[in-house]
This record gives structure tokens, sequence and C-alpha cells, in this order.
């Protein structure tokens, strides 16, 4: 089944239904497997969350700016940043997850030594240090913090992500050139063309691959789209397995284009992006939020573009209310949660194999 049809059009609940509450019974628990990293990923884990505990979060790795930079630059460790975020999204609603979300992300003052660390960032580098796993010191976190969940790097390399950029020097607009580094590609001037990951073909944590192959769902996105969500795609072992998963694959669509890495995108060029980095890749639904694409951050969409572009990926075109009401481009965990929930429900569990 392809093309459009309106998310509560497809279930016909109620404008206002809301997802369950955290902790209220559901009929059965989905194994979900999220993909991305920084806010986005953080918004899609906050809202998961409160469908299921069987969640685990695959981040990416390429960060180099800020607290996770310096870290990186100084111990030779993987960016804590994006991993820190997703365990902060993954608390519970009680005072032990609010709190302990609060201190992990809590940073210090000041010029000095410290100053800008992320408390979480510390931790995490910490029990890496003693531990000597990644895997082992984040589940060791996780279990400190009682998340609803598991976050797992995608890779036990530290990347480094190169775009070819066009116009990066704005004085030579037709110029195509390489920018590295994830910091420097967010917020280039000119247009991204594709990125890769350096070092070429790095190896996946297993237990990532795990995840992926043993979900009921995979979401990917929202997030920057060249350094949070394409990168997990061009990670082969991930890749092979985000490609013959028996699961149902859910692509969720940023609210608006990123000033610098997506400047001026229309949303089925962002889905053109994906199909070029991963052409393999088959997409059972596409969510985008339908203020974003009726005269909002994307302006009034081609929305018969974007249902051809999402056909040409097989997946059905899911237009749905996500975003917060201040008018910000972040997504309310509570509309986007129960936007997954009408997916999950509408599209059922993955085929009779299981």
């Amino acid at each position: 089944m392809t093309g459009y049809v309106p998310a509560r059009q497809q279930l016909r609940t109620r404008p206002a239904e809301r997802a369950p509450r955290p902790g209220a019974p559901r009929p059965n628990r989905l194994r979900v497997a999220a993909l991305g990293g920084g806010q986005g990923l953080s918004a899609s884990l906050s809202a998961l969350r409160r469908l299921t505990t069987e969640l685990t979060a695959v981040v990416t790795v390429a960060d180099d700016g800020g607290s996770s930079g310096r870290l990186r630059a100084e111990l030779g460790v993987l960016p804590p940043g994006d991993l820190r975020k997703a365990l902060a999204a993954l608390c519970g609603d009680d005072d032990w997850g609010r709190t302990w979300s609060e201190v992990i992300q809590q940073r210090f003052a000041g010029t000095g030594e410290l100053g800008g660390h992320a408390v979480g960032n510390l931790l995490i580098v910490a029990l890496w240090e003693k531990l000597g796993d990644p895997v082992e010191a984040l589940d060791w976190v996780g279990r400190l913090l009682n998340v609803q969940g598991r976050v797992l790097p995608m890779s036990a390399v530290p990347l480094d992500i190169e775009a070819q950029v066009r116009g990066h020097d704005p004085l030579r607009p037709a110029e195509v050139s390489a920018v590295r580094g994830q910091a420097a590609v967010a917020i280039t001037p000119g247009t991204v063309q594709s990125i890769r990951l350096l070092p070429d073909g790095p190896p996946a944590v297993p237990e990532a691959v795990q995840a992926v192959l043993e979900a009921d769902w995979v979401v990917l996105g929202p997030g920057s789209w060249f350094t949070s969500v394409l990168p997990h795609l061009l990670v082969p072992d991930l890749a092979k397995a985000l490609t013959g998963t028996r699961a149902r694959r859910l692509l969720t669509l940023n609210l608006a284009p990123q000033p610098g890495e997506t400047e001026g995108f229309t949303p089925q060029r962002h889905l053109e992006v994906i199909a070029d980095h991963a052409p393999d890749l088959a997409v059972d639904a596409i969510l985008v939020d339908e203020r974003a694409v009726s005269g909002g951050a994307f302006g009034v969409a081609d929305l018969a573009g974007l249902e051809q572009a999402a056909e040409r990926m097989g997946a059905v075109l899911v237009l749905d209310s996500v975003a917060r009401a201040d008018g910000t481009p972040r997504h309310d965990a509570e509309l986007l949660a129960a936007a997954y929930d009408r997916i999950f429900r509408t599209h059922g569990r993955i085929g009779p194999w299981r």
C-alpha cells in the first residue's frame, strides 16, 4: 500500500486522543530500535518510551564539537554527548528520573578546564575508562538512571563525517569542496551534496545490529539529516541489518529545514537524499507533520511530489500533527507518541514468520 493517508483517517481516532501514559497497560510490548542522534533522537525516544520499554537507541558517534569534541580529542574516546542526551530522554517521569535527567544534562560553568562539560559526559567517559567496554559502561549508566530502554553507540570507533558541499566558500558558489567534521558540516553556508564516514566501512556495534534485526519496528529520524540520520546508513553491517531486518521501518521527517545543513530543502529532497545514500533501503511509513507542509516551515509543499518520493521508497505517507503548539520546530512528545502508536497499530506487527 502506497500513497498519502491522513493518520487519523487510517484509524478513526479522535483528534484529541493521546498516547498512553508511562506505565499504562498495553496489549503487547513492541520491540523498537530508534536510530539517530542529538535533539531529534531525544524527541523520538521521549515519545517512544511512552509506548514500550522494549526500546533500544542506536546513536551516531561522529560529533566533534563542544564538550564531546574536547573529550574525544583529549582522551580518544567516543563522543559521549548524543549518548548522554539519549539516556536523559529515556529517564522516567518520577522524581528519580527527572532528577537524574537534569543532573546528567547539567553543564559546569566558568572558563576553566571543566567549563562547558556536561556532568553526564564525564560520568560516561569515567565508566568507559574503568570498564573498557563502551556498551557495558552505557548499560551501567542506564541502570543508575533507571532508564526505560537501552542506549548503544552505532560503532565503537569514533567517526568523522566528510561532506561534499557546493558553495562552502561564498566567494565560489559553484565550487564543490570537501568539508570534514560534524560541527563544520552542520553550519556550512553551502549546499551539502553527499557525505561519507571516515574511516571507511567502520565496524558496527554487534548489539546495535542485533537490536535492528530483532525489532518489530525500526524508527529512523528525526534529526540533523546529514550528520545524525544518514550516518547509520553508511556503517556496512548496520546498513545490511536495516535492509534485511523483518521489522517494519518508519522514517520521521524533520519539522523544518536546518540552517546550514539542509537550508532550502523541500520535504521530498530529504527523502531523495536518503534514497541516494541507501538505494536498497525500503521504508514502510514516512511520518510528516501536517502543518509543516501546509504553509509552515517548508512552505506549501508539493504533496504529489512528496507522495511520489515516498512511493519510490515503498512507503505510505502519513500526515499528522506532531509539533509543539508554540510554533517552534520541536516535536511534542505526547503528540509524537500518539502518531507513532497509530502507525504501529495501523500497519500491525511484523509478518507471521515471527
